[in-house]
């Protein structure tokens, strides 16, 4: 879109949004609507907003509005010492135990030995109370998101006044906005108050400002933790975080007057405009997070004053152009129906039966691209186990990065559907996590580079978890996050094709991750190489003597990880020209890995003996890593350990696995990677019916009822995407895993390894036409469709003569071209 008419477009953006036919359960504002007849009744049926440091929950409640709020920085705790000398002293002994004793129950009581702290957690910030005298009959409500702009809206009718409010979450100004307004002058008037969860004081400041100011824990036990007291609060400096909100009310003909209560009356007002504005004491993951009361203060009021300077449209337009900046790069056509008719919750609800509203996928797509645009954003925090959202001070698994697989699965949609720029704060955690676990890796192992391993927090916890004994180590123990957290690094250079990151970043954490692990392999007789101790995270196995055991060694996923690591690193250094000695000494460390074997039934092993399974139906899949997220094996690579992967998934979910979200959305991906189409579609069909909640948030089992978990919100969309698009093997691959359920449709804008933006439409089931727009030079391969009879070429509009050889077509790419490829049958 030209600037000129784009801007003319944001500038009509704000009057075109607020017309639609409220007499009518009708249109959404765009097809990208959330949108439902009722205010939500608890948190996980209220609405997301955020910028990625600043989230609020909108419940769009009548005579209560609760708007619950959360800063991306508000942790409890401060940095610490986790590690675990005696780690050091267990490790000859769990390896003893395991390599040469097999006594493997043994091996477990010994891991324990090596665990150090529980992590902290992420907090709420705060709750915006809005209360209004409730007319005796309210009519034509209506709540919701629309995903292309932003904005969550609330309309309703009482007493012959339609009133509406907007709510958005500004990434260029850093506040949060929200409007009201009505249809007849003088008609707005309510009470704004703010209370939080946490110890805290309101105050008002000035004419128009509400204040709340509070200190977080400096110690929160997990929730899985039974405590005596898991909430401790300390005053001394730095043990717990300052933190501070600011409302700023802006009355039109009206008046806002303070109450005796701490908090604004506002009477007879024709629009309001609310700017509220967060600031924490945090300094840096390795800083004690003391900062000054006045200077969070501060913080909170220069963003006020700068906003403050807009008027509401400009706000808006700038929250807007940013937004759309994102959103828009993405755009997914699954076929029309009359469902969009139909408030959210009941179009769920119908899908559950009849399958047919296939928009209500593309929904859900866009929905995990919205989510990760408002979690994650350069300079915040990377999204955690629920995003930016979070209403408890005890949340689950303490809301923090999980990263044996939640927190990466929430970044497998970054590059592939084009939101490259919101995976940057998970390198910041890496780069985090480098440095402290460094000091991990020379106190608890004695060994060189860096490791992380199952949780981390804001203070880039890198030690096993566990209470120095009270975790299972099949998750508290596992040391394998680092490789997998490079994996995105690598990925990244990938899709972008960016060489200063890699020489400047990715490749020095890469390395670093590297050296630890150089130092952690170990001799497996005869010539080879094996870890030890090694878990398949959180699933566990019968030993010969059939106990239920967790240590081993060389599990699959270690190998996997360690080859993918151990191949990008060599890769990256002779791109860079740089440590050709290392390069050698790589290709001989992956001479010696291990390879995968095939167990008794025809499945990949998960384990490297093939132990019987404790738990068939476990959730965790994580010997499946080499064909997705990885790509070591293939219908075109590794073959035989490729088609003994489909029977390892078959057995899974026999057995009753991929029951929960972010299982199911790895499901989807592994599908997809396996060129099932139907059992890709059925999966992505039963994370919506299964594992969605009213408000198209992931959930997940949690004792007699059910929690948000952020991961299949983006791991959903992530494996969407490879069903039609894949770029794994130096090849493109248009519609891999097209099921019969989307004959026809279209895509534009997904990314592809090489950085190459794709446009794709298809008919009868196969692709017609695909644009590809490169952002640099290269030579690309890319696979015929079947059933192709007719190629026709253009470069920038003129024809142009592939290469052509067996069932593939080869392009030079010119950086700035745009290719369109036309197929017909």
């Amino acid at each position: 879109m030209p600037k000129q008419t784009r801007r003319k477009f944001l500038a009509q953006v704000p009057v075109a949004l607020a017309v639609f036919d409220r007499r009518q359960e009708a249109p959404p504002s765009s097809e990208w609507t959330l949108w439902y007849k009722q205010p939500a009744k608890i948190w996980t049926d209220a609405l997301p907003v955020g910028n990625g440091r600043l989230g609020a929950m909108v419940f769009g409640g009548i005579s209560e509005e609760r708007l619950q709020l959360n800063a991306d920085t508000l942790w409890s705790g401060h940095p610490r010492d986790w590690n675990n000398p005696r780690a050091s002293e267990a490790l000859p002994e769990v390896r003893r135990l395991v390599l040469e004793d097999k006594n493997y129950k043994a091996a477990d009581s010994v891991c324990r030995r090596m665990q150090g702290l529980y992590n902290e957690s992420y907090q709420p910030l705060a709750n915006l109370h809005l209360k209004r005298e409730r007319e005796a009959e309210v009519n034509e409500y209506r709540r919701e998101l629309d995903l292309d702009t932003g904005i969550s809206r609330v309309v309703f009718s009482t007493g012959g006044v339609t009133y509406t409010r907007e709510v958005f979450c500004s990434a260029p100004d850093d506040v949060m906005v929200l409007r009201f307004s009505a249809s007849q002058k003088n008609a707005l008037s309510f009470t704004l108050t703010l209370d939080s969860a946490l110890r805290s004081n309101t105050e008002i400041v000035g004419k128009n400002q509400l204040r709340l100011y509070g200190k977080a824990p400096a110690h929160v036990e997990p929730n899985y933790v039974n405590a005596k007291d898991p909430v401790l609060y300390d005053d001394a400096e730095g043990k717990g975080m300052r933190f501070e909100c600011r409302a700023q009310v802006h009355v039109k003909s009206g008046r806002a007057e303070a109450t005796g209560s701490g908090g604004f009356q506002i009477n007879a007002a024709s629009e309001v405009t609310i700017l509220l504005a967060a600031a924490t004491g945090y300094r840096g993951f390795d800083q004690m997070p003391d900062r000054a009361a006045e200077e969070i203060a501060q913080a909170c009021q220069d963003r006020l004053t700068a906003a403050a300077k807009k008027t509401y449209a400009q706000l808006r337009a700038d929250h807007l152009q940013d937004h759309q900046g994102l959103f828009r790069r993405v755009s997914l056509d699954l076929g029309k129906t009359n469902d969009t008719a139909l408030p959210t919750d009941e179009r769920l609800k119908k899908f559950a039966t009849d399958e047919a509203d296939q928009h209500l996928l593309a929904l859900y797509f866009q929905y995990g691209r919205y989510l990760l645009i408002a979690s994650s954003r350069p300079g915040s925090q990377p999204a955690n186990l629920q995003g930016i959202w979070n209403d408890l001070i005890r949340p689950p698994w303490s809301s923090n990065w999980t990263v044996n697989i939640n927190t990466q699965m929430n970044y497998w949609l970054a590059e592939t559907c084009n939101l490259s720029e919101c995976h940057t704060p998970l390198f910041d955690l890496i780069e985090g996590l480098s440095k402290t676990g460094a000091k991990t890796a020379e106190v608890n192992y004695q060994a060189h580079g860096w490791v992380s391993h199952h949780n981390v927090d804001l203070w880039r916890q890198s030690a096993p978890v566990g209470d120095f004994g009270k975790g299972d180590p099949t998750w508290a123990n596992w040391q394998m996050s680092g490789p997998w957290l490079c994996a995105h690094l690598w990925e990244h250079y990938l899709f972008t094709g960016d060489e200063r990151f890699l020489r400047e970043r990715a490749y020095p954490l890469m390395k670093g991750s590297l050296e630890f692990y150089l130092d952690w392999l170990i001799a497996n007789p005869p010539g080879g190489l094996t870890t030890c101790p090694s878990f398949s995270t959180e699933n566990s196995f019968l030993s010969p003597d059939g106990q239920h055991c967790v240590t081993s060694a060389g599990c699959t996923m270690d190998i996997a990880l360690l080859r993918e690591l151990l191949g990008n690193c060599e890769t990256a250094a002779k791109i860079l020209g740089v440590d050709e000695a290392l390069q050698e000494t790589l290709r001989g460390k992956l001479a010696m890995l291990p390879e995968y074997k095939v167990g008794r039934f025809g499945q990949l092993q998960e384990w490297s003996e093939d132990f019987e399974e404790d738990t068939p139906g476990q959730r965790h899949m994580s010997h499946l890593y080499p064909v997705y997220p990885g790509a070591e094996l293939t219908s075109q690579k590794k073959v035989k350990f490729w088609n003994a992967a489909r029977v390892s998934l078959e057995r899974r979910l026999a057995a009753g696995g991929g029951y929960t979200g972010w299982s199911r959305a790895w499901v989807i991906c592994l599908w997809a990677r396996l060129l099932d189409a139907e059992r890709a579609h059925e999966s992505l069909c039963r994370l919506l019916q299964h594992s969605t909640g009213p408000n198209l948030f992931d959930t997940h089992p949690a004792g007699d009822g059910w929690i948000f978990q952020i991961d299949g919100n983006f791991g959903g969309p992530a494996g969407l995407a490879e069903m039609l698009l894949q770029s794994h093997e130096d090849i493109l691959r248009f519609l891999p895993s097209l099921p019969k359920a989307w004959p026809k449709g279209s895509v534009s804008g997904l990314r592809a390894r090489g950085a190459i933006e794709v446009d794709l439409a298809w008919s009868g089931g196969s692709a017609t036409l695909v644009t590809l727009k490169p952002l640099l030079a290269r030579q690309q391969k890319i696979a015929v469709p079947s059933g192709t009879s007719k190629i026709m070429v253009t470069e920038s509009g003129e024809p142009v003569s592939p290469t052509m050889d067996d069932g593939s077509l080869t392009l030079n790419l010119k950086a700035g071209a745009i290719y369109r490829l036309q197929f017909t049958g």
